[in-house]
C-alpha cells in the first residue's frame, strides 16, 4: 500500500494541474494587487482615495477655519482701531481735579464725534484736551520721528495719552467775559451768575482768586470741580497763551464714565449755563 499523498497547499486543497491552470498563489495575489492599486492597467475601486488626495482633503478645513479666523480678528482690530481714531476713545481719570464728577482712575470715554461737522464745545460740556501750547509749554525742538509715531500711536488709542491730555470743563466760549470777585461770590459769565451746586465739589468756592477774562476767537475757558485742587485756566492767565484752550486741541467730549461698573453713568449738561446768553449756549454755533 502506498503512502504518498497527493501534493496540497496549507489549506489541504490538492493542487491545481494542468498548463492552463493558474498557480493558487496568482489567483490570491491579483486582488490584492487589485485593492492596493498596484499593476499596469489597475484602477482604483469605488471609493478609494489616493493618499496624497486624504491628506489633502483632511488639511483644508482647517486651513480653512484659521484663515477665517485670522480675517475674523483683523476686521475687528481694524474696526477699533477706526473707532478709537474717529468716535469714541477711552481715557483713564488721572487725578482729583473734576471730583466729584470723575474720580481718580475712572475710565472715561471721549465723543469724538461731538464735535465733528462743525460743532463746537458748549459751556457746561466736559472735554479732553491737549494741553501743549496752553497749560504746557511747546516744546522748543520740532517733533522728530518717534515723536511722530507715538502720536498716531495716541491717536488710534494703541499708546497711552500721557502726561499732556487734561479732562476739565468749559466756563467760558469765544467772546464770553468770565469774571470772579473771589471767595464767596459766584462766577459770571456774561454778567450771569452760575449756580454750579450741581457738579462743584462739596466745600468748594467757585473761584478763591478773583479775575476778569474775554475769551479770544476759537479758545475755551476751562475749570476743574474740584476748584480747591485744580490747576486751570485760572493758573495759566499770565503764561504765554493765557490759559485758554485752541478749540483745534479738543480731543473730544467726555460723555462716560464706564469703569468702574459701580461708576457706569453718563455725564449730564447742567442746566446752569441754559440762561447765559451769547452765542456759546447749549446747540449753538460760537
Amino acid at each position: 500500500m502506498s503512502t504518498h499523498e497527493p501534493p496540497a497547499d496549507r489549506d489541504s486543497s490538492p493542487a491545481p494541474t494542468g498548463a492552463d491552470s493558474l498557480s493558487r498563489s496568482a489567483v490570491v495575489s491579483e486582488p490584492e494587487q487589485r485593492s492596493a492599486g498596484v499593476g499596469a492597467g489597475a484602477e482604483p475601486e469605488p471609493g478609494d482615495v489616493a493618499e496624497g488626495e486624504a491628506e489633502t482633503d483632511a488639511e483644508e478645513p482647517g486651513r480653512s477655519r484659521s484663515r477665517d479666523l485670522l480675517l475674523l480678528v483683523g476686521i475687528c482690530l481694524a474696526a477699533l482701531l477706526l473707532v478709537n481714531a474717529f468716535v469714541a476713545r477711552p481715557f483713564t481719570v488721572p487725578s482729583g481735579s473734576m471730583e466729584d464728577t470723575l474720580q481718580p482712575g475712572d475710565r472715561l470715554v471721549a465723543n469724538q464725534l461731538a464735535y465733528a461737522f462743525g460743532g463746537h464745545p458748549q459751556r457746561g460740556d466736559v472735554v479732553v484736551f491737549d494741553g501743549t501750547g496752553s497749560f504746557l509749554r511747546d516744546s522748543a525742538e520740532p517733533p522728530g520721528f518717534w515723536d511722530d509715531l507715538r502720536s498716531v500711536g495716541r491717536d488710534l488709542g494703541l499708546v497711552p495719552a500721557g502726561d499732556t491730555v487734561y479732562v476739565k470743563r468749559v466756563i467760558g466760549v469765544a467772546g464770553d467775559r468770565v469774571r470772579s470777585t473771589g471767595p464767596g461770590a459766584p462766577l459770571t459769565v456774561n454778567g450771569v451768575p452760575l449756580d454750579e451746586s450741581a457738579y462743584l465739589a462739596p466745600g468748594d468756592q467757585p473761584s478763591a482768586v478773583a479775575f476778569d477774562v474775554l475769551v479770544p476767537n476759537g479758545k475755551l475757558f476751562v475749570l476743574g470741580d474740584h476748584r480747591s485742587a485744580s490747576r486751570d485756566s485760572r493758573d495759566h492767565l499770565g503764561e504765554p497763551g493765557g490759559g485758554f484752550v485752541p478749540e483745534d486741541k479738543v480731543i473730544g467730549r467726555a460723555d462716560w464714565v464706564v469703569y468702574p461698573f459701580s461708576r457706569l453713568t453718563g455725564l449730564d449738561w447742567p442746566a446752569a449755563f441754559a440762561a447765559v446768553p451769547g452765542t456759546g449756549g447749549r446747540g449753538d454755533q460760537g
